[in-house]
């Protein structure tokens, strides 16, 4: 700033205005200032866009029905996300009304509050039913139908853009094509019109839940994820 020598006496001074504007906006650019983020005050709009998930498990005769509403940030601009807003659970079933109350309430007000809530996912897949859990059709484990809620939350958080899917490598499904091919060679011919996706008497793999381990090589090996103790 160069510097201004006053030779006159001073009678009378005045602000500007227009810098004083300038120097308050100056770490914040007035594109950004028109960028809206999710935060708890922010107003239900009074149309949300969702999506409603089928829950039928072996532990419950009534199915339960999910549906998870988002709301649109900055509609129409480059700055446009989607992100959850309030999550709903119903069912015939009665006998988990209290804890589908409190947990809805508590997880739609998580995501009102804006932030990270990609930790949900991880905090319900690990609730473990005492009683014991139930398979999946295809061979996956489910711990608990809590657990199973964790994994609707996930499929909908990678769906609007939230989670990056997390998916084995070329070279990693390589490996694992081979490992079946290998396996399934060593059994022999399979019946053509069976269901089973993976060989009978397969063990439940210890990171991907799903029960496709099988011994090769003295080694027990998932030919779902690829998972080898040996390494």
């Amino acid at each position: 700033m160069s510097r201004i020598e006053v030779e006159g006496k001073i009678v009378g001074y005045s602000v500007d205005k227009g810098e004083a504007s300038n120097e308050k906006g100056a770490d914040y650019p007035p594109e950004e200032a028109t960028v809206i983020r999710m935060h708890e005050k922010l107003e239900r709009p009074e149309m949300l866009v969702g999506s409603t998930y089928k829950v039928k498990t072996p532990v419950s005769e009534h199915a339960m029905y999910v549906t998870i509403n988002d709301i649109i940030l900055n509609e129409g601009t480059e700055h446009e996300k989607r992100r959850p807003f309030e999550i709903f659970i119903n069912s015939k079933n009665l006998d988990h009304y209290q804890w589908i109350v409190a947990l809805t309430r508590i997880m739609s007000a998580v995501f009102r509050k804006g932030g990270d809530v990609t930790f949900l996912v991880d905090e319900l897949k690990a609730v473990f039913d005492p009683r014991g859990g139930y398979w999946q059709p295809g061979g996956k484990f489910m711990p608990s139908i809590i657990a199973e809620l964790g994994h609707i939350v996930e499929r909908h958080l990678t769906d609007i853009g939230l989670l990056i899917p997390t998916e084995p490598s070329e070279e990693h499904k390589k490996m694992i094509e081979e490992k079946r091919a290998d396996f399934e060679a060593r059994g022999g011919q399979r019946d053509a019109f069976a269901k089973d996706k993976f060989p009978e008497g397969a063990q439940l793999c210890g990171k991907c839940n799903t029960a496709a381990s099988v011994m090769m090589d003295g080694c027990l090996t998932c030919l779902n994820c690829g998972y080898s103790k040996c390494g």
